[in-house]
């Protein structure tokens, strides 16, 4: 397919996903489906296109003076792929798969905005609703954090050091261009292409299928470190899901101790049955119902609570979630990490600690949560993350944000990652 089919194609995805509020992902794959002529470039190509328009979508909409699929698809190869309008015209022309010509007044509104000049909110591509929790969290730092947050993500991995060390798999994916991740030590980091560049797939590998390897975000990573699970202890995954952070901590225990892994939702935690086999834990018990969990209270020396949240720390990777987003759905979600809490704090032992994370950026569902536990749960007091932080990365080059309360929150401006917060509370002996 040449640029104009590749465009084309966009604005049919875009308008599916604003039409029938789709997630991007099935949008794609449908409209592959339907066009089974597109090669893998071509799909790859404008699915960098939909993703690219919707991560600044408010902004892009701003300029162009239209919120059209067309417009914001166009917007794309204006703001972010380096073409003018005139060297796109140029490209598209003959082009008989190429959409219609954008009006000339869309045209006019983008030679002519300065979007220096646009609301706070659609600066930042937020949802106006959020724009306060931002300012809230980050102070005259906000911008910068809510536009990193608009940018393509790497893609990270962890290395199951079980099976291999970060030496041989950075060298076994050596034609995918992976490096050594900067803060996590098992991470290595493949860099986002420009343009309609693609990252590789890299589950497809051999030494994925070996086990070498988990494709996880640094962050998750950090935050699973963070839990400070040591080898021969007894821990609880109480959201486990996939079951990322469950791998994660049954290779920092050396596949010694046991884990735990208890998800209420069997469709989420139903992939960490053929992980944990790939990855050749040994250490691991599943659970689908609290049931499973009886006459375990008091005996855990960590419990890690990979709450529900809203997903604010994601919207590199999935910024469709960020238009759908409501108030109503934050309320929603803050009810079910109360519920969560407290819960799960009944399995910590006295002296064991619960590592509080979610993927958010939004204070209602991180310092407040806590706050409103500990208002409930005097037995319980925070352990300082930024005094943790030196001992599980020494080498870090850079760290997160530390609340004076010593909460720690990782974000894609300040550590590289995705965003996350975490919480660390010991319950008192």
């Amino acid at each position: 397919m040449r640029i104009g089919g590749r465009l084309a194609g966009a604005i049919e995805v875009l308008e599916d996903v604003e039409t029938r509020r789709r997630p991007i992902a099935n949008a794609l794959k449908d409209w592959g489906t339907a066009h089974r002529f597109a090669g893998s470039g071509d799909r790859a190509a404008i699915g960098n296109i939909v993703y690219d328009a919707l991560r600044l979508k408010l902004s892009h909409a701003w300029m162009m003076d239209s919120d059209a699929p067309s417009a914001l698809a166009h917007a794309v190869f204006f703001r972010q792929w380096g073409f003018t309008p005139e060297t796109l015209a140029a490209k598209l022309e003959g082009d008989k798969f190429a959409p219609a010509p954008l009006a000339q007044e869309t045209l006019q509104a983008f030679a002519n905005r300065d979007l220096a000049d646009a609301p706070d909110y659609i600066r930042g591509d937020l949802p106006e609703w959020i724009l306060p929790a931002f300012q809230e969290n980050f102070g005259e730092g906000w911008l910068s954090e809510a536009e990193a947050l608009n940018r393509r993500p790497p893609l990270d991995l962890r290395v199951n050091t079980l099976k291999a060390t970060p030496e041989k798999v950075k060298k076994a994916l050596s034609r995918a261009g992976a490096e050594f991740a900067k803060i996590a030590p098992d991470g290595l980091r493949i860099t986002p292409g420009e343009g309609a560049d693609r990252l590789p797939n890299v589950t497809a590998e051999l030494a994925f299928q070996k086990g070498w390897f988990e494709v996880q975000d640094e962050g998750s990573q950090i935050v699973a470190a963070l839990a400070c699970a040591e080898s021969g202890q007894q821990v609880l995954d109480y959201c486990a899901g996939g079951g990322g952070k469950t791998l994660a901590l049954s290779a920092f225990m050396e596949n010694a101790g046991q884990i735990h892994a208890y998800d209420a939702d069997r469709t989420r935690l139903a992939p960490i049955i053929e992980r944990l086999r790939r990855a050749g834990t040994r250490n691991v018990q599943v659970h689908d119902a609290a049931s499973g969990l009886e006459g375990m209270e008091g005996r855990f020396d960590r419990v890690l609570i990979d709450a529900p949240c809203t997903g604010t720390g994601t919207w590199r990777r999935r910024p469709d979630i960020k238009w759908r987003l409501s108030e109503k759905n934050l309320e929603e979600r803050t009810a079910q990490q109360a519920e969560v809490l407290d819960s799960a704090c009944g399995y910590v032992k006295p002296g064991g600690l619960i590592s509080y994370v979610t993927c958010s950026l939004l204070p209602s569902e991180n310092q407040n949560q806590i706050e409103r536990f500990l208002e409930h749960n005097n037995q319980f007091e925070i352990v300082s993350l930024q005094e943790v932080w030196s001992g599980q990365f020494p080498s870090a080059g850079t760290s997160p944000h530390f609340s004076a309360a010593g909460f720690a929150t990782l974000t894609p401006a300040k550590t590289g990652t995705d965003g996350f917060f975490s919480a660390l509370l010991r319950r008192k002996s």
